[in-house]
């Protein structure tokens, strides 16, 4: 136990075994941005929301999750000028609140990073079986099924986790590389879709609006907010960004901005293609371009699908590893894996780590029982933002703020509420799911506040 904690934590620490290297630029920081954000949610999630809960008004619900993400991402840019750091949140938590309401947030990131880098590898894990009985492979049941639906592992799914395991303990700089090819090509087959799309277009088909009444807006709005995680990954590159007080606030906006744009312009065009109650299918870009005769663009889209949903894993994992180390800095969690790699510059200790955790929730869980989690996680995350620019503003308000959040405090607390307001929508079993992980966490901390309280009384006597 003397090992695992050290007893006196400090806030924020580096030194020489623990830097990072500062090598990020803004385009950077908006890939890796964009590469998290557009995943499962234009492929999946905007066919399954409009068919079953907002119909055309889909838009608005992209917009409605859009705005709540805005109020918080305007939040973690001033943050995020204001601190270094490569935990985020977390970092921002532990300067405004104070220890114990930063190890909540911290855990609860690890749960939103964790859950959603193992969901995503499920979906990968999904569409590349699909690829492959295009071609006539079809890979055996046992190995692409999970224990609970009658297999033994989903090993696609495992096997992409720890081919990203090796790509992030390369370096970060070779990472955001590889990271920005990808996203090149997922981006250019979404404007293939685009242009193809609009020859096809039926105004009638956005008829009736609003099929499911105004509360579909919301109630889509809850169930595609999934498809906004991500942007906040950005905040945990802090300190391998260059020139941080500038470049992350660019990337944290600019990727919301441009992903929020390409949500709303496909799923206008995808409902204008195809009936919104059709929609109602694990790969519904595809399914329309199928259906107008596309058939080879639509393979391509299932490549770009797959290439969206690589990078979506690739940044949630990156984010996990980062808020973990900045938490293992602080001896919050065990220091042993703060430790940074001399030649590339990478904790590959906890890399690995999280490899072993993420694949193995990914390979044994089916993705029902895991994905609700990702949701109530996030939104509890940037409520801690939200409410630690409003604590900073009163207890330090001299603190250099090179971005400052417009219109404060009205955004910040719009942000929360708007945060609460959409966890209210989430399911009981969400809730209970969440407060079960959140004991565990509150168990860790107190005990480890124990251990430490007995080392001190043995320096005294």
């Amino acid at each position: 136990m003397k090992k695992l904690f050290r007893t006196k934590a400090v806030g924020h620490r580096t030194d020489e075994n623990s830097e990072l290297r500062r090598c990020l630029t803004a385009t950077d920081l908006t890939m890796l941005g964009i590469g998290a954000i557009i995943g499962a949610g234009i492929f999946v999630l905007t066919g399954v929301a409009a068919a079953t809960q907002a119909g055309p008004a889909i838009i608005l619900s992209y917009l409605l999750a859009g705005l709540a993400c805005s109020f918080a991402a305007l939040s973690y840019a001033e943050l995020a000028s204001c601190f270094g750091g490569c935990g985020g949140a977390y970092s921002y938590a532990y300067a405004g609140i104070g220890e114990f309401f930063a190890w909540v947030v911290g855990w609860d990131l690890l749960l939103e990073y964790g859950m959603d880098a193992s969901t995503v590898s499920i979906g990968w894990s999904g569409y590349v079986q699909s690829a492959l009985h295009a071609v006539g492979i079809t890979l055996p049941f046992n190995l692409v099924t999970d224990p609970f639906n009658g297999g033994l592992i989903n090993l696609p799914a495992v096997l992409i986790i720890l081919a990203l395991a090796g790509v992030l303990s390369i370096g970060v700089k070779e990472s955001a590389r590889i990271n920005e090819i990808i996203v090149t090509v997922k981006l250019v087959v979404i404007a293939l879709f685009i242009g193809i799309g609009l020859f096809y277009f039926k105004a009638e088909n956005w008829h009736p609006f609003f099929p499911f009444g105004l509360q579909g807006i919301v109630n889509g709005a809850g169930l595609i907010f999934f498809a906004y995680i991500g942007f906040d990954s950005v905040a945990s590159a802090a300190e391998e960004t260059i020139n941080p007080q500038r470049n992350l606030p660019i990337g944290i906006l600019a990727s919301l901005l441009v992903c929020t744009i390409i949500y709303i312009l496909v799923a206008g065009i995808l409902i204008g293609m195809v009936p919104y109650y059709h929609l109602n299918v694990s790969s519904p870009v595809a399914m329309a371009l199928l259906k107008i005769g596309h058939r080879f663009t639509a393979e391509i889209i299932s490549i770009g699908a797959i290439a969206g949903l690589t990078t979506a894993i690739l940044a949630m994992y990156y984010g996990f590893s980062r808020v973990f180390l900045a938490m293992a800095r602080d001896d919050l969690l065990p220091h042993f894996f703060a430790k940074i790699h001399a030649r590339s510059h990478t904790p590959r200790r906890l890399i690995w780590m999280a490899a072993i955790f993420m694949a193995a929730i990914a390979g044994i869980f089916p993705i029902s029982h895991i994905a609700s989690l990702v949701n109530i996680g996030t939104l509890a995350a940037f409520i801690a933002v939200c409410g630690s620019v409003l604590v900073l503003r009163i207890t330090k308000p001299d603190l250099p703020r090179p971005f400052r959040t417009p219109w404060s405090p009205l955004v910040p607390v719009l942000g929360i509420l708007l945060c609460l307001y959409l966890m209210s929508s989430l399911s009981q079993i969400t809730w209970l799911g969440f407060a079960a992980w959140t004991g565990i966490g509150l168990v860790i901390y107190f005990a480890r506040q124990w251990f430490l309280s007995i080392q001190a009384q043995k320096v005294k006597a």
